[in-house]
């Protein structure tokens, strides 16, 4: 179980994230898009199904955004109502500074009857004045926190720049949680840098290393490979000249996610860092979302090869 996995730190853990479809999406269409999602996932070897909340971030960058910013449908309505079909655990991402105490704290409780497990994320901009802060969510999970576990996310990007990742990770270690998803991966030094990191700070703290998810995603165009820069994603200069020289850049990004996911197994063993990987895909492309499934595929099989699935 996915459960047993995180509090064991074990390693090899497989999970795919979605988006919920958008929010003036007709109910029959949702149910539409519900079908298809539940037909690509229930053959995989999966631990958890990731469902994202989608937040508006144009207001934490002056670039344009490559794509129109299009409200999604609420992650936990999604899973609940459409998705329980798929006997898998999920995971429900919720900006804590949108929602009241009281809000949070209903949510949790509709989340523990489904068993469904929470990952809360800050505010979209700097500037957004938040209702409840992490820390405040992280305490209203602690009263509910029997037979459930609380992730939290992860920026190598954020530690290239500010050096301090680790101490994030730390303080949210704190406060009750057990693992990290990152964001997209792409690259492999950051992410190993940040892992570095944590792992010296642990050993000072005398700490356990918490479980690392690793994400990984598909590119299928230069417009998507904007907007994944747009998000934040780093993907150096050699990455990026590959898939833009490639005779199909999205195979070619399948290519580089694979050789990510066997850097990173790699390099996790040799350190003894729990670890597994997330599999998305960042655009609604139908290609583009059938080589994530085939990357969660490979990835699956990456890992049976060294002994944890």
């Amino acid at each position: 179980m996915f459960i047993d996995k995180i509090t064991s730190t074990k390693s090899g853990l497989l999970l795919y994230g979605i988006t919920p479809p958008k929010m003036e999406t007709p109910a029959d269409k949702v149910s539409e898009i519900a079908e298809r999602t539940l037909s690509r996932i229930q053959g995989l070897d999966l631990d958890a199904l990731v469902v994202y909340d989608v937040q508006d971030e144009s207001a934490r960058t002056d670039k344009e955004r490559p794509f129109p910013f299009m409200g999604a449908l609420d992650p936990f309505e999604f899973a609940s109502q459409y998705l329980s079909a798929l006997e898998l655990p999920k995971i429900i991402y919720r900006p804590a500074g949108k929602f009241g105490p009281a809000e949070i704290e209903e949510w949790l409780k509709n989340l523990k009857k489904h068993t469904f497990y929470p990952i809360f994320v800050g505010v979209p901009a700097p500037d957004f004045t938040p209702k409840t802060s992490l820390p405040e969510a992280y305490a209203l999970w602690e009263s509910q926190q029997e037979n459930s576990v609380l992730g939290a996310i992860t920026i190598p990007e954020r530690h290239a720049v500010l050096h301090d990742e680790q101490h994030r990770m730390m303080s949210k270690m704190t406060s009750g949680v057990s693992y990290f998803i990152s964001q997209c991966v792409f690259n492999v030094e950051y992410a190993k840098q940040m892992l570095e990191d944590l792992n010296e700070l642990c050993s000072k703290e005398g700490k356990n290393l918490p479980t690392i998810i690793f994400t990984l995603t598909t590119c299928g165009s230069e417009k998507t490979l904007s907007f994944m820069e747009w998000l934040g994603i780093h993907v150096p200069d050699n990455m990026k000249t590959e898939l833009l020289e490639a005779e199909d850049i999205l195979e070619k990004s399948v290519s580089q996610c694979l050789n990510i996911a066997e850097e990173l197994t790699d390099f996790c063993l040799e350190k003894n860092i729990p670890f597994g990987f997330n599999i998305e895909s960042v655009a609604i492309r139908k290609k583009e979302i059938e080589a994530s499934i085939d990357i969660t595929n490979r990835v699956s099989a990456i890992l049976k090869g060294k002994g944890m699935r």
